[in-house]
This record gives structure tokens, C-alpha cells and sequence, in this order.
């Protein structure tokens, strides 16, 4: 058992406890009118039978989980996670690889060195749906730059409209996304390279050890938490990605585009059935909250790790 110190108990402890719950409460208080409320209103609606009646006063008849089994049997719904899935797995491995990649060239002082990092996080600055619409620009199959730089350079063969073929739509908006998150991934990756002690490196090569040796015995295990902390944190946001992909594609061409957050937005906002879309949109909760669990749980065990050492 730790120690006490002096002070721990006592009327003056419970002052600070109280104060510090009155300092707490406005940030609580927001918390639950903006998160907590919306949520728990979500879930009520889940297990109801609402539509733009039931919004406008109409009955809301309780009908339990048939809201989730409808979901569920949804051929639809299990197309868009098999493209969530997909979205995100190629959104992280192409992110954190480009990232860690420009994380060790910017950890290595050079001329430029600072300005050409601050142009980087401009990418991560910029709202999604400028992202988004720069994209959609670029990857036009009749005025986009990229078919005219394929022109300028002899490969007009190649030339496509990208976002309006059901075969490269995904692939597009998947390199809008890694665009957006190579920065995020860099910044975090570079702050782990920082923290890794220079002399271990030189100690490595004054042993004989090339620079993929040091790399593969030092740089990647001592950058396995910052990794880990990296990857959870880019599976929370790309899986519910919904701007990005709204302004590129709006989930076309032919459903090719069509992630959970999508789905969930077209149940609601197209169909009207709110009920099956709050279902689905506590479905499409459940692989972010996993994530942020995980992370806390990181979080912690690092934490007791560190007060142990």
C-alpha cells in the first residue's frame, strides 16, 4: 500500500475534493448535454419504431431488437463494412507507413527542415471537405490534374475518370484519406523517434551494426507503443469517416463508395427510418469505442509501468 502523505484526509482533503469537483462540473456538464444525452437518446430510438412520423408526434411503438435483426439481415449493411474495412485497413497501412518513413527523414536535422514539416501539416490542418473537393478535382476524368499530368507525360493511355469507376473509386478516396492522415501519423511517429536515445544507435554502430541492424534491433522495438497508440488512434478516426468520402464520391458510383457512415446517413436522411439508422449507427460505434478502450487500456498499463519503474 502507498503511504500516505499529510494532508490526504481530513477537512482540508475534502475541500480540495469538492473544489475540485466544482472545477470539474462545467466540463462534465458539456460532456453529458453534448455527448452523453445524444447517445443515450440514440439508443432509446434503436429499440423503437420511429419515422418522420414518430419526429413529428406521431406513435413510437417499443419493438425491441428488431431494429439490430433488420440491420443485420441488410445486404447493404454488410457491404459497407466490407468497404470500411477495406477503407480502413488500406487508409492505415499506407498512412503510418508513409508516415514513420518521413518521420525518420525529418528526425535527421537538414536544411528546410522545419518549413517543409509545417507545408506537411497543412494536409492534416485543412477541413476534410476542402480535402475532399481538391480530390474530387484532381482525380476528375475530364479536367483533373492528375489525367493531365498522364497526358504531359506520354501516358495519356492511362488516363480514367477515377471517382465514376466502380473498380477505382475506392482507390481514390483511400488516397484522399492517406493524404489527410500522413501528417498526424509523422508528428506522432517523429516524437517517439525523439525520445529514443541517441547513444544507443552509436553504440550499435561502434559494434559493427549497419543502419537496417540498428533499425530492426532498436528504432522498431522501442517504437512498438508509439506505434500501437499511432495505429488505434488512426483506426478511431478513419472508421467513421464520413465527410471525406460524402463530398468525393457521396458513396457512389454503384454503392462502390458506399462506408458504414454512409449507410447509416442514408437510412436516416433518405429512407427515413430512424429507428434501423440509430441501430446501425450504435453498430458503427462499436469498432471506435473497442479502439478507444483499448487505448485507455494502454494508456493505464503504461502509466502503472512507469510509477513501478
Amino acid at each position: 500500500m502507498r503511504p500516505g502523505r499529510p494532508g490526504d484526509t481530513g477537512p482540508h482533503a475534502a475541500r480540495r475534493r469538492r473544489t475540485g469537483y466544482l472545477f470539474s462540473f462545467p466540463g462534465l456538464a458539456f460532456l453529458a448535454l453534448l455527448l452523453a444525452y445524444p447517445l443515450l437518446y440514440n439508443a432509446w430510438i434503436s429499440v423503437h419504431d420511429v419515422g418522420l412520423s414518430g419526429l413529428l408526434g406521431g406513435p413510437e411503438p417499443f419493438n425491441g431488437l428488431a431494429n439490430y435483426r433488420a440491420t443485420a439481415a441488410d445486404p447493404a449493411f454488410w457491404h459497407a463494412v466490407r468497404l470500411s474495412a477495406v477503407f480502413t485497413a488500406g487508409s492505415l497501412l499506407f498512412q503510418f507507413t508513409l508516415g514513420f518513413a518521413l518521420a525518420l527523414l525529418f528526425a535527421r536535422p537538414f536544411p528546410l527542415n522545419g518549413l517543409l514539416r509545417s507545408l506537411l501539416l497543412m494536409a492534416w490542418l485543412l477541413p476534410p471537405v476542402v480535402s475532399g473537393t481538391l480530390f474530387k478535382w484532381m482525380l476528375d476524368g475530364d479536367s483533373g490534374a492528375y489525367n493531365a499530368l498522364l497526358r504531359s507525360t506520354g501516358m495519356g493511355a492511362l488516363s480514367h475518370d477515377w471517382l465514376n469507376d466502380p473498380a477505382t473509386a475506392l482507390g481514390g478516396v483511400i488516397l484522399a484519406n492517406v493524404w489527410v492522415g500522413v501528417p498526424f501519423n509523422m508528428l506522432l511517429l517523429l516524437v517517439g523517434l525523439h525520445g529514443i536515445d541517441p547513444e544507443l544507435h552509436e553504440a550499435a554502430a561502434l559494434d559493427g551494426a549497419n543502419a537496417w541492424q540498428r533499425f530492426r534491433r532498436i528504432t522498431l522495438p522501442l517504437m512498438r507503443p508509439v506505434s500501437v497508440t499511432v495505429l488505434l488512434l488512426g483506426l478511431i478516426y478513419t472508421f467513421k469517416v464520413f465527410d471525406l468520402v460524402f463530398v468525393m464520391t457521396g458513396g457512389g458510383p454503384v454503392d462502390a463508395t458506399d462506408v458504414l457512415s454512409l449507410y447509416v446517413y442514408q437510412v436516416f436522411f433518405t429512407s427515413f427510418r430512424f429507428g434501423r439508422g440509430a441501430a446501425a449507427g450504435l453498430l458503427l460505434l462499436a469498432v471506435p469505442l473497442l479502439a478507444a478502450a483499448l487505448y485507455v487500456r494502454r494508456l493505464r498499463r503504461e502509466a502503472r509501468e512507469g510509477e513501478a519503474a
